[in-house]
């Protein structure tokens, strides 16, 4: 028997792929009460934002969501706002913008439904503590062959630019059992790839007491059936953090995509205990080098932030020359932001001229990298995930390519369906895109 569907919900989620999994979260609990997703805000009885709040663009975009949405929606329309922005600025949000009806911090997402039902309207925005488990219901958004499973919430890394630890809380791991669960479940589901998500996923089981807790969770998922890629993202660059055992691990498992996500920051020791980083520019150096010589088949990402105060010339160049000399596959770069209540917030930092300078050079010296690099795969055989259809061409991944961040990879030929691994020659490479010719089975 189906429910009737008598109140209607429209879901925006903005930021980073945690977010994400929050709003199908509370996007899989709404249906089960008896919602129903609707295509536009004029449509809905209830408009819900998730927010990011964790930069000054991020913001700005919020607010614009809101403000559009509160202009689009029906005048019986509940408008609620979830997530980073309500717990970053609290109750000054009531005055300042009336409109929202419901304000629920980062910890408070799930009070919603209930809420919504009660008819209550407010500001809730304590002590992040929630966390999801496998027993909660989930509708994944977008891609039905992917899917992001957050092992931890909370960060407790001192980084003095960063609000995270104040918007999310302290660092809590879900425990084994319970990630090994929701896994088996969308492996059921035929979701392809699994990517593991957290502040920072090595960091993941040490306040549960769990020694070399990524390693073992990782051991139990790749028994998992039907999942045929594991991809965690948001690594600590701390050598400490990545023992012979796990390398051995991720270098051997078929699984496990040769691929790592390391946000270094940048790699003047000068700049990155002004950073409050806990390593150093040798140890990202080394660690880069083990991680090559243990693992040969991987492919890096960076991350890496220019402009922060203190930053001199200098040590960019010496930013610069490391990247040079790493080659990263792929790499993202951010402007610094001064973000008030970090304890960077009032220090002087290079101009907004001089880091967006910076920032150019950075990524004009990347893209160089990635279409060298790139150019190398051609006549190459890739393993590619086959997601979606864009116009008369399929479109997919390889394991080098994580979702949303990196580039996609076109692919010509017959016979292909969403949701297959095939093997692909690559025929054409762009320092982002790869064009390549399916290889009849």
């Amino acid at each position: 028997m189906q429910l009737s569907v008598e109140k209607g919900i429209y879901l925006i989620s903005l930021g980073c792929p945690k977010n994400q999994v929050d709003s199908e979260v509370l996007l899989g609990d709404l249906l089960q009460r008896g919602w129903g997703l609707v295509s536009s805000p004029e449509e809905a009885d209830a408009v819900v934002i998730n927010t990011c709040a964790f930069l000054e663009e991020a913001v700005k975009e919020a607010v614009e969501t809101i403000l559009e949405m509160a202009q689009r929606k029906s005048p019986h329309a509940t408008l609620a706002v979830l997530g980073c922005l309500p717990q970053r600025y609290g109750k000054r949000l009531l005055e300042e913008m009336p409109e929202v009806d419901i304000w629920l911090g980062s910890g408070e997402f799930m009070r919603l439904p209930q809420l919504l039902e009660e008819g209550k309207k407010g500001i809730w925005a304590g002590e992040p503590t929630y966390l999801y488990d496998h027993r909660s219901p989930r509708v994944l958004f977008n891609n039905p062959h992917m899917a992001y499973v957050k092992i931890a919430e909370g960060c407790d890394h001192p980084c003095t630019f960063c609000l995270i630890p104040k918007l999310r809380g302290r660092y809590r791991s879900r425990w084994p059992s319970s990630v090994e669960e929701e896994v088996r479940r969308l492996g059921e589901m035929e979701v392809r790839e699994v990517v593991l998500v957290a502040q920072d996923t090595t960091s993941y089981g040490r306040d549960l007491g769990i020694k070399e807790g990524l390693e073992g969770l990782l051991r139990r998922l790749i028994e998992v059936e039907g999942v045929r890629w594991i991809r965690f993202l948001y690594t600590y660059p701390h050598p400490k953090n990545f023992p012979p055992s796990l390398l051995e691990l991720v270098a051997g498992e078929e699984k496990i995509v040769p691929y790592l996500d390391l946000p270094i920051q940048h790699v003047s020791d000068r700049v990155l205990r002004r950073m409050g980083r806990r390593t150093s520019g040798r140890e990202i150096r080394g660690l880069i080098e083990t991680l090559k010589e243990k693992w040969p088949q991987i492919h890096l990402r960076g991350t890496v932030m220019v402009g922060f105060p203190g930053e001199e010339e200098e040590e960019f160049k010496e930013l610069l020359s490391f990247i040079e000399e790493a080659e990263f596959t792929h790499l993202g770069a951010f402007r610094y932001s001064p973000e008030e209540g970090t304890r960077s917030y009032p220090w002087k930092a290079p101009s907004v001229e001089v880091a967006s300078e910076r920032y150019q050079r950075v990524m004009e010296l990347q893209q160089r990298i990635s279409y060298k690099r790139n150019r190398g795969l051609l006549g190459r055989r890739v393993q590619v995930l086959v997601e979606r259809k864009e116009g008369r061409r399929w479109v997919g991944r390889t394991p080098f390519q994580a979702p949303e961040i990196d580039g996609v990879t076109y692919l010509s030929g017959k016979g292909m369906r969403g949701g297959e691994i095939v093997e692909a020659e690559v025929v054409e490479a762009g320092p982002y895109d790869l064009e390549a010719r399916v290889i009849p089975s």
